[in-house]
């Protein structure tokens, strides 16, 4: 169920009125001070079961709830072979998680797995990743689109209180092939599902979206996290949990286009999120939803969908 309204009466002046309760699928949270118990327990486990490594990412689901992902091998991106995965759900009491799912159980308390399946026991840590790009310093040469300090590059920019930026603005520049290092920020939204949680996008030269969403432990499709939409899902879901600083880097190679306009070889590009590669060459198609789409160079343009996604660190290298 995506949502729920409930509704209480108030009395006002002796008449009565209904009053709706705010709708929790659009709850936020932008640090882990206010984000409560269950963002403390979501996030990503690695250890041993038997003799084997193992992952797993834990979603929460709000309301103390939460699904599991269990990954042979290891996380993915560091070990998992995308072969097999494991699915479970779960729910908070006393303190405790418990998970059930079609291959064994499994408890969570105090940032530790202990994973049972049969007569095989295991004890997953919990563990934050970083991306080995985060923080990168832009190179010589080049164009330093965001660094906290103003939106002079931006049309429309704009900065929170903590100076970084935010959704809804496209570059002032327009760039052909080029070197991308952008780093982005989902909000915790635990009580939202799908395109709710925390939507934004990157469209490269404005046409191709390139997905930014908290698809932390989903199935990894063309309209999640990494997915270039329309065109093509990425080769593995690595997003990170939501609050957690994630890379883009991104090699870009415009369009050829002859002299009616038209696209006569597509662009193309490579993107590594959070450090893997998730498109490898991959030719591109136009996708809706930016400023143009003609396959000309064109700006960087950060999409609002009316979640407060954030950004830092934004520099380009034109080539």
């Amino acid at each position: 169920m995506l949502h729920r309204t409930v509704t209480s009466l108030v009395l006002l002046a002796g008449v009565t009125a209904i009053a709706a309760e705010p709708n929790k699928t659009k709850e936020s949270f932008l640090d882990a001070a206010s984000a409560g118990p269950d963002f403390a327990i979501q996030g990503e486990y690695v250890g041993k079961l038997g003799d084997n490594n193992y992952g797993m990412q834990v979603i929460a689901l709000g309301e103390g709830k939460f699904d599991a992902v269990v990954y042979p091998g290891g996380l993915p991106g560091a070990g998992w072979t995308q072969e097999l995965k494991y699915k479970g759900t779960g729910e908070l009491k006393d303190g405790v998680v418990r998970l059930t799912g079609d291959d064994g159980s499994a408890t969570i308390s105090e940032g530790k797995v202990v994973i049972e399946n049969g007569e095989t026991r295991g004890e997953l840590q919990k563990v934050e990743r970083t991306s080995p790009t985060l923080g990168a310093k832009p190179p010589e040469g080049a164009i330093v689109l965001f660094d906290g300090s103003h939106t002079d590059h931006w049309q429309n920019g704009r900065m929170d209180d903590h100076s970084l930026l935010m959704v809804g603005t496209r570059t002032k520049e327009k760039f052909g092939n080029f070197q991308l290092h952008l780093e982005f920020r989902t909000p915790f939204m635990p009580n939202a599902r799908g395109q709710a949680r925390g939507n934004s996008g990157m469209y490269l030269q404005d046409q191709y979206e390139c997905q930014v969403l908290d698809s932390f432990g989903l199935e990894g499709a063309d309209n999640e996290c990494g997915g270039i939409y329309k065109n093509a899902k990425p080769l593995v879901n690595m997003c990170l949990p939501p609050l957690s600083w994630q890379t883009y880097d991104v090699e870009f190679t415009t369009a050829q286009v002859d002299d009616e306009g038209k696209i006569t070889v597509p662009a193309k590009t490579t993107i590594r999120h959070n450090g893997v590669v998730i498109h490898d060459g991959l030719d591109l198609n136009l996708t809706p939803g930016g400023g143009q789409n003609s396959g000309l160079p064109g700006a960087l343009f950060l999409q609002d969908h009316s979640d407060p996604v954030r950004f830092r660190n934004i520099w380009v290298v034109a080539k």
